[in-house]
């Protein structure tokens, strides 16, 4: 007997720290699509952000993993093995990778409304469907960005990934809910030296370990 694909929502960012924010959207937007879980890409390196203040991979994975505890979201460095740069190169292949999967790549508004100047962004949405959380002081400029006018004509109901189908894309959905203020960048600037509470004392810090992530890469790619 054929088992149903696993709905998994994408989540990209730097995570720079993650915090409740990044939580509660993804547990919102999990309940709006169905979704039966998300994976949050902790990124090396977003090329449209400066590196002055990021801090190293291995805090930003820590504490997404601190946010993420008893909660149906995975954590991962990815990327970093992958050797990927570009989300669209990134989600090409994940979805080679992982086939009993469907993905659902999740984003801000923010993120809509500069869309247009990320690489491939059109592949991008014709890899899997696109999913826009609603954030405060975005929504005007992601509502007339190029991006936006593109993608108008394939905005589909929430109901339509919960029903499982075989959905094609590109597909948009829109969410909206309760506005979340939190951010990594208020958060940075009241305690300066978050970082240095996961990385420790020594002189040499350990290396990203991406444990959870890749037992179930062997265990899917052998399924």
């Amino acid at each position: 007997m054929r088992r149903p694909p696993v709905l998994t929502g994408l989540l990209g960012g730097s995570f720079n720290p993650a915090h409740g924010g990044h939580r509660r959207i993804t547990l919102f937007a999990a309940a709006a699509l169905g979704l039966d879980e998300t994976w949050w890409l902790v990124s090396p390196g977003n090329p449209l952000k400066p590196r002055a203040g990021m801090a190293p991979l291995r805090a930003r994975l820590l504490s997404a993993r601190r946010q993420a505890r008893r909660a149906a979201i995975v954590p991962t460095a990815i990327e970093q093995q992958l050797g990927t740069r570009y989300t669209v190169d990134t989600l090409a292949k994940l979805v080679r990778r992982y086939p009993h999967r469907r993905f659902v790549w999740l984003m801000g508004s923010d993120n809509l409304a500069q869309l247009h100047r990320w690489k491939d962004w059109r592949r991008l949405a014709r890899t899997m469907p696109i999913a826009v959380v609603a954030r405060p002081g975005y929504d005007a400029d992601a509502m007339t960005s190029p991006a936006m006018a593109w993608l108008r004509r394939y905005i589909v109901p929430a109901a339509s990934i919960r029903k499982r189908g075989q959905w094609s894309a590109p597909a948009l959905v829109l969410l909206r809910f309760d506005p979340d203020h939190r951010s990594a960048t208020a958060l940075r600037r009241a305690h300066a030296g978050w970082a240095e509470e996961y990385l420790g004392t020594g002189d040499r810090p350990a290396p990203v370990r991406d444990r959870l992530t890749f037992r179930r890469v062997r265990s899917e790619e052998d399924a």
